[in-house]
């Protein structure tokens, strides 16, 4: 049985990122914040303070799709993104689909919230309930 263990998730954006928080014990995520990117590169410095406060286990990051099965536009930057939070913050990260969060999340949000913080949730969310524990996610 897979430890407890809090995940960050990710809705990459060329000019904002939306972050929430989950957990693996109730499988439910929270918007945390919206980070203003630059071509698609937010401030590192907000990310390593959200990676020290929250201390997740690993990262979850959605990857945009097309609704015929091909590549988005966006997803070489997804991927690019990715990599650069595994290299800076040596972390697991994990891809998802997130195909039409950022619509659904429309429908969802508060005022208070960013739509883009609301699909960081709804993708972590999806992650959470798509399998069992996972073996990975280490606490």
């Amino acid at each position: 049985m897979a430890a407890i263990a809090t995940i960050l998730g990710f809705d990459h954006g060329v000019k904002r990122i939306g972050v929430a928080v989950g957990q693996t014990l109730t499988r439910t995520a929270t918007p945390l914040t919206t980070l203003p990117a630059h071509a698609g590169q937010p401030d590192w410095s907000a990310v390593a303070r959200l990676i020290a406060e929250w201390q997740p286990a690993c990262l979850v990051v959605g990857m945009p799709g097309t609704t015929n099965g091909a590549p988005h536009l966006l997803a070489p930057g997804v991927i690019r993104f990715a990599h650069r939070l595994e290299g800076r913050f040596k972390l697991p990260i994990q891809f998802i689909d997130e195909r039409l969060s950022s619509h659904f999340a429309a429908s969802q949000r508060s005022k208070r919230v960013t739509l883009d913080a609301v699909a960081a949730q709804l993708i972590l969310e999806t992650w959470l309930a798509e399998a069992p524990p996972r073996a990975e996610v280490r606490a």
